[in-house]
């Protein structure tokens, strides 16, 4: 009789890699940095050409950096993802970090699911850990799982707070360069799920977020942007017209609004040129969240015409 020895477990270091997005931020990335490097793992920073001293931080901290020549936003990612050795990948922005088990339940997950290809952290946010209203939606999905995988169903996610699998992103061309940044999540959550793949929202992997507003404003223009592309790239007319007189309507996207449709408008041209409709059933499943848009934007409205009565 033999008995078989049991395998060691593989070293979170040989999984996962952290990719590191800067931007301007020499200011608040040591804190960030003391976390990141406690984690044991290996971390790539790509820089989209700071002019602050982020990289002198970066370096001096002994981090791996690349500087790039000009900022190209979320497109920097997909140069971390390709240095990476690791089959998984930790997308981290320049205003937080992982816990530690966390990434690892995400590592192990993703070794024993092969078609998962997106863990979305739970994303805590300042020093009192509130919990970021984006993950209480993602906990609530109202999506039917179909592959009887772990965690909530998703159809997209938080770029800074996501454990990747590589061949995944880089099997889909991670993000196009063309959105730049600001919702660029859809721009890649889109083509994952049409070539296949699952993302699920996974509470106990945890993000801690301090998170910086110093570009908030000049984003949100972009956000508009990118969603009204992504609709008419990707969705039937009847859903990407539904979906357009939605964000129109949503008062949440007033600042920055017109800019950013203005900027739809100009390079929509290239985008029908490239419009290829996703299958009925992706579709199906994208109304469902869309009804829950829409209820959220039809609660205030009831509630103002209800004071009314």
């Amino acid at each position: 009789m033999t008995t078989e020895t049991p395998q060691a477990p593989v070293p979170l270091a040989q999984r996962v890699t952290v990719v590191l997005l800067t931007y301007n931020c020499a200011h608040r990335l040591d804190e960030v940095l003391d976390h990141l490097l406690a984690l044991g793992v290996p971390l790539v920073a790509v820089d989209n050409a700071s002019g602050d001293g982020t990289v002198d931080v970066l370096r001096r901290r002994g981090v791996e950096v690349h500087r790039l020549p000009r900022n190209i936003g979320a497109a920097a990612r997909n140069v971390g993802v390709e240095l990476a050795r690791t089959p998984y990948v930790a997308c981290c922005d320049d205003d937080g970090w992982y816990e530690r088990e966390g990434l690892v339940l995400a590592a192990d997950l993703m070794d024993r699911h092969p078609v998962l290809a997106v863990v979305n952290a739970r994303i805590l946010v300042g020093p009192e850990q509130r919990l970021d209203p984006i993950s209480a939606v993602m906990a609530d999905s109202p999506l039917p799982d179909r592959h009887d995988l772990p965690g909530t169903v998703l159809m997209g996610f938080m770029a800074g707070a996501v454990v990747v699998r590589r061949s995944a992103y880089l099997q889909v061309g991670g993000y196009a360069e063309r959105f730049f940044i600001g919702g660029e999540e859809e721009t890649l959550a889109l083509p994952l799920l049409r070539a296949g793949w699952q993302m699920r929202y996974v509470p106990e992997v945890v993000v801690q977020h301090r998170p910086s507003r110093a570009n908030v404003d000049a984003v949100r223009p972009y956000g508009m942007r990118n969603t009204l592309w992504n609709a008419w790239l990707h969705r039937p007319l009847g859903s990407a017209l539904r979906w357009t007189w939605f964000v129109l309507r949503d008062p949440r996207r007033r600042p920055g609004r017109w800019r950013g449709v203005l900027w739809a408008l100009l390079g929509m041209p290239a985008v029908l040129r490239d419009r290829s409709v996703m299958p009925a059933q992706l579709d199906a499943d994208l109304r469902v969240l869309d009804e829950a848009h829409y209820a959220t934007l039809r609660r205030p409205q009831r509630a103002e015409a209800a004071q009314r009565v």
